[in-house]
């Protein structure tokens, strides 16, 4: 994955506000609603949006507090209008908790009022105290959550509220974009000089960022065991960071988007070091080495495997018995937990319970199930390790930091003789060596007790090659017959698998035939390689199909062609991210019925699309008997960048009209 991905395109810009906005500062207080404010028909955001944020306006600063530390103190306050129905969900606020042992941040001062306009009056209606509730996430995370009161269309919204942490890692992130158009966001960050964070920013919407210093005193006092207190004042330098963002649109997901919190425009941050004064800079963060050496003494992640776990013994036994060569003593070790162990849920990367209870229970999240894998092929002197990955919906991770938390998933690797393989045993379907496309989202890590090795599934690597043949001819006046061929790519293998796991084969080939226009038959049905997981599916069929009208319109790419495309919006802000490159031929062979002349037939062509990225053919070729097709797309690369979207989209339009295109034959009389 391409780091260049990862940033943003930051733009300092101005231009004129009409909402109560001078050059650089929204002018906006809690409860101050005029009428002339429930009027927002100047403003610039898309009439077809169902609420529209007003102003999103947040701050973070350090405080210096009563346990010989420092506090971050976060203020929020959100102004929307509720334009119809469908925006009423803006009205249902959650706030997230972090809390660790008997520590955790604390919500005060939750303000939320909805405003009405009524004869001209505007009519307020306060959250009752009551209506705020408290939901434990996880083991980790809680909620406050609360909905706003007498909701409608046309109110305007607002709510306000004070977190605060002692958790410094914990300094909040701020989004720009999300459901709503939002006419102005503003996020405000004071930092001083002791603590070192990394920003990380994404998004191609431009922000305005400016930075000011000022100084600042911070003070800290503790209670000692002899009921005393001590105080301390420290002076610092304080970075005043500001991004500003106007009229941001909504980023509408796409076909092809790995994640659209991929894209929008967000600012996060990251606790890399403290630096006190006449003190040593204490990292923070540390490093890919000292995060692979943290995990793997975590009883809750890689612990287990450093230990001999004789408990697997008897289990393994019957399953490795007279196998000595390693490659199939993996294939009959993944194949069993495959095969015998039930994924409840993704969770994250640690594990939800003991590799004994997993094994035991024989279920498990995805971290339970894969890291027991490899805790099975260790106990058989086979090289396995527990890899991180984030899959394409959870979004990117960061290559040159070590952030634990963007990683979701685990898979298993194993190198033998000096070839490595990838594993996830927690989908019944996959074959040997092979991952589901939403693990192919670039950078990973493999995890080893004293380095995390960067290894990279990208999806250029996948090549989905499908293959399609179609043979017809006249069986007898006013009836044609015919064979289909699909020698599908793996993917596609695998959706048919699930398609005909719950449905069945009968549903499978009833959908085909309906899906067919006019009189179809379909015959001798045959799948082949269903059950044989590491190869591709083969789907068979003879058919007969009534044709007797004077003038047929037929289309020859039957059911295999483009019918539209899949870029539909007119242009796009973030990347086309497929999940893997394609390669899709198909070959018509047509027996002209004797009965009927070739009045029109489609052209032939082709179109490269860049220099060497890929191309679509379209090669047809007509004797006095038949008419001979070749149709083939492929495309070399997986990821595209905005600019070349408008390129991709005509492209795709050029592939779906001539796919349209019929062949016209005509009685002869």
């Amino acid at each position: 994955m391409k780091i260049k991905h990862l940033l943003p395109l930051i733009v300092l810009f101005s231009f004129a506000q009409n909402y109560l906005i001078a050059q650089d500062k929204l002018n906006i207080k809690f409860g101050k609603i005029t009428p002339a404010d429930f009027d927002l028909s100047k403003q610039k955001y898309d009439t077809g949006a169902a609420a529209v944020i007003i102003a999103d306006i947040g701050s973070s600063e350090f405080d210096g507090n009563n346990d010989g530390w420092f506090s971050l103190d976060y203020k929020r306050h959100t102004r929307i209008k509720i334009i119809n129905k469908n925006g009423m969900d803006a009205a249902n606020v959650e706030i997230p908790l972090y809390f660790s042992g008997q520590r955790e941040e604390k919500v005060q001062n939750i303000k939320a009022v909805t405003y009405t306009l009524e004869g001209g009056k505007v009519i307020e209606t306060e959250l009752d105290k009551k209506s705020i509730f408290k939901d434990k996430y996880d083991k980790n995370y809680m909620k406050v959550k609360f909905t706003l009161p007498g909701v409608k269309e046309g109110c305007i919204i607002e709510y306000s509220y004070n977190l605060v942490s002692d958790f410094l890692q914990n300094l909040q992130p701020w989004e720009f974009q999300g459901d709503y158009p939002v006419l102005w966001s503003q996020y405000e960050v004071k930092m001083p000089e002791f603590f070192n964070y990394v920003f990380l920013s994404q998004g191609h919407f431009p922000l305005e960022h400016s930075v000011e210093t000022s100084r600042s005193a911070y003070n800290i006092s503790r209670s000692n065991t002899a009921g005393s207190t001590s105080h301390t004042s420290l002076s610092a330098s304080v970075a005043w960071h500001k991004w500003i963002a106007r009229n941001v649109p909504v980023l509408k997901e796409e076909s092809f988007t790995s994640s659209i919190h991929n894209h929008i425009s967000k600012v996060e941050f990251q606790l890399s070091q403290y630096r006190f004064p006449e003190q040593p800079v204490e990292d923070i963060m540390g490093t890919w080495s000292k995060l692979a050496t943290l995990l793997m003494k975590n009883e809750d992640f890689g612990a287990s495997l450093t230990k001999s776990n004789n408990w697997l013994d008897d289990e393994l036994k019957p399953i490795t018995q007279g196998v000595s060569d390693k490659l199939e003593k993996t294939r009959k070790i993944y194949a069993y937990v495959r095969d015998r162990f039930t994924c409840t849920g993704k969770r994250g990367i640690l594990l939800s319970a003991s590799l004994k209870t997993t094994d035991k229970n024989k279920n498990g999240y995805v971290a339970d199930i894969n890291i027991l894998l490899a805790a099975m092929l260790r106990h058989e002197d086979i090289d396995a390790y527990p890899v991180l990955l984030s899959t394409r919906g959870h979004g990117y991770t960061n290559e040159i930091y070590p952030l634990v938390n963007r990683f979701n998933y685990v898979i298993c690797g194993v190198t033998i003789n000096d070839k490595t393989y990838t594993l996830d045993a927690t989908d019944p379907s996959l074959g040997f060596n092979r991952l589901a496309d939403e693990c192919y989202n670039g950078h990973a890590r493999a995890i080893f007790p004293d380095i995390a090795q960067a290894v990279y599934f990208n999806p250029d690597s996948l090549n989905e090659k499908k293959l399609v043949t179609v043979f017809i001819r006249s069986n007898k006046p006013g009836e044609w017959a015919g064979h289909f061929t699909s020698n599908m790519g793996y993917y596609e293998s695998l959706n048919t698998r699930s398609k005909i796991k719950d449905k069945g084969e009968e549903t499978f080939f009833k959908n085909i035939q309906t899906s067919y226009t006019g009189e179809m038959e379909l015959a001798d049905k045959k799948i082949e390689n269903l059950k044989e997981l590491d190869q591709t599916i083969k789907v068979e069929y003879d058919f007969t199909m009534k044709q007797d009208e004077d003038i047929i319109y037929f289309s020859p790419m039957m059911n295999e062609g483009y019918k539209e495309n899949y870029f539909k919006a007119a242009e796009r802000s973030y990347p086309v991210e497929m999940p893997y490159v394609f390669d899709e031929t198909y070959i018509f062979n047509f027996d002209i019925p004797a009965d009927y002349t070739v009045e029109d037939l489609p052209k032939s062509t082709k179109v490269n699309f860049g220099e060497a990225d890929g191309f679509f053919e379209y090669i047809i070729d007509k004797t006095p008997e038949a008419i001979r097709l070749r149709s083939r797309l492929k495309l070399n690369r997986s990821y595209y960048e905005p600019e070349e979207y408008n390129d991709l989209r005509e492209f795709f339009s050029y592939v779906v009209k001539k796919h349209a295109e019929p062949i016209v034959l005509k009685k002869k009389k």
